[in-house]
C-alpha cells in the first residue's frame, strides 16, 4: 500500500484507482502465501511427531485437527462474541439503531447479507466482524465508538468491518487461526511427552539414526513453530487490516471519514480493553497495548493507516 501514497501527489484519479485494485490484489496474494507457511509449519510437525510415535500419534492429531477445526469452524463467532460481552443492539436506543441502520445500509450497498450487529460495553472505541461466511457474519463495537463518532466516520469503521465479511476475512482469519492453535497444541503434546518419558521410535535400532535426528527437529518445531507461527499471524492480520481499509474507504467513496475514526481512536484510546491476544486481530484496532506489540502487531500502525486512507 505504500505505493498508493507515493502516487496520490503524482497521478491522476484513474490512474491512483488503477494502483489502488493493484495494491487490493497484491494483499490478497501475500496473506495466502503467509498462510500457506503457516499450513506448511503444520505439516512439518504432523509428519515428524508421526515418524517418532507412529500411525497412532497420526490417527490422534487427525482426530484433534478435524475436532477443533470443525467447532472453531461453526461456533467459533458464538464463542467470541460470549467472551466479549456482545449483545444485540437496543431497539429503545437511538444510537444503536443509527449503527444498525448503518450496517443495513452498507450492506445493501457491498450486496451483501445484512451482519448482525452488536453493541459492547466498553468506553474504548473498537470495532470487530466474525463469523464463517457472510451469511453467518456479526458486527460488534463498543459504546465508546458509537458515542464519540459522528456518522461519516462510524460508516467508516462500519464499512472497513462490512469489508472484512465480504472478502471472507472473517473465514481467513478463523483459518489461520485454527492452524496458530492446533501448532500450539501439538508442540504442548510433543514436549509433554518427551518430559513424561514417552519415547516413541527412538529406541529401535532400524532407522534409529534418523529417528534421532527427527527427534531433534521435532523439539526445536514444538520449541520455535508456536513463535515462527504468532508472528506469521500478525504479519497475515496487518496486512487484511489494509485491505479493509482500502476496501472500506471505496465503499463509501468517501476515505476521510474512516481516517478521521481512526485520528479519533489513536487520541482517545488508551488499550485497555480486557481482551485476550487470541482475538485480538479481530478488533478494528489493537485493543490491547502490550510490550511484545513490536514483535506480534496484528494492526499496522495507526498513522501509516491515516497517511494511505488520506491519499486515495
Amino acid at each position: 500500500m505504500t505505493s498508493v501514497l507515493k502516487m496520490a501527489e503524482q497521478t491522476s484519479a484513474p490512474e491512483l484507482r488503477t494502483d489502488f485494485y493493484r495494491e487490493i490484489s497484491s494483499n490478497k496474494r501475500k496473506s495466502w502465501l503467509l498462510a500457506g507457511l503457516v499450513f506448511l509449519v503444520l505439516f512439518a510437525m504432523v509428519y515428524i511427531f508421526a515418524q517418532i510415535y507412529g500411525m497412532g500419534f497420526l490417527a490422534i492429531g487427525g482426530i484433534l485437527i478435524i475436532v477443533y477445526s470443525l467447532g472453531t469452524y461453526f461456533y467459533g463467532d458464538k464463542m467470541v462474541l460470549s467472551y466479549t460481552g456482545a449483545r444485540p443492539v437496543s431497539e429503545s436506543n437511538a444510537k444503536e439503531l443509527q449503527f444498525k441502520n448503518v450496517v443495513e445500509n452498507l450492506a445493501f450497498a457491498a450486496r451483501l447479507p445484512e451482519p448482525r450487529a452488536y453493541v459492547i460495553q466498553n468506553e474504548e472505541m473498537n470495532a470487530f466482524a466474525t463469523g464463517r461466511d457472510p451469511q453467518h457474519s456479526s458486527i460488534a463495537i463498543t459504546t465508546g465508538l458509537l458515542t464519540k463518532l459522528n456518522r461519516d466516520e462510524l460508516e467508516g469503521v462500519v464499512a472497513h468491518e462490512m469489508s472484512h465479511v465480504g472478502n471472507y476475512d472473517i473465514r481467513f482469519a478463523t483459518v489461520v487461526a485454527v492452524m496458530v492453535g492446533l501448532v500450539a497444541i501439538l508442540s504442548d503434546m510433543f514436549l509433554r511427552m518427551n518430559l513424561y518419558g514417552v519415547r516413541g521410535n527412538r529406541d529401535n535400532s532400524r532407522g534409529g539414526g534418523l529417528i534421532m535426528v527427527l527427534w531433534i527437529v521435532g523439539i526445536l518445531l514444538a520449541i520455535l513453530s508456536p513463535f515462527i507461527v504468532r508472528i506469521v499471524q500478525s504479519a497475515v492480520s496487518r496486512k487484511r487490516e489494509l485491505l479493509a481499509d482500502a476496501s472500506g474507504a471505496h465503499l463509501t467513496r468517501y476515505p476521510e471519514g474512516l481516517a478521521s475514526a481512526l485520528e479519533k481512536i489513536k487520541n482517545n484510546n488508551k488499550g485497555t480493553m480486557k481482551v485476550s491476544e487470541a482475538v485480538s486481530h479481530l478488533f478494528f484496532t489493537d485493543p490491547v497495548k502490550s510490550s511484545l506489540d513490536s514483535l506480534f502487531a496484528t494492526h499496522p500502525p495507526i498513522d501509516e493507516r491515516i497517511k494511505l486512507l488520506r491519499a486515495m
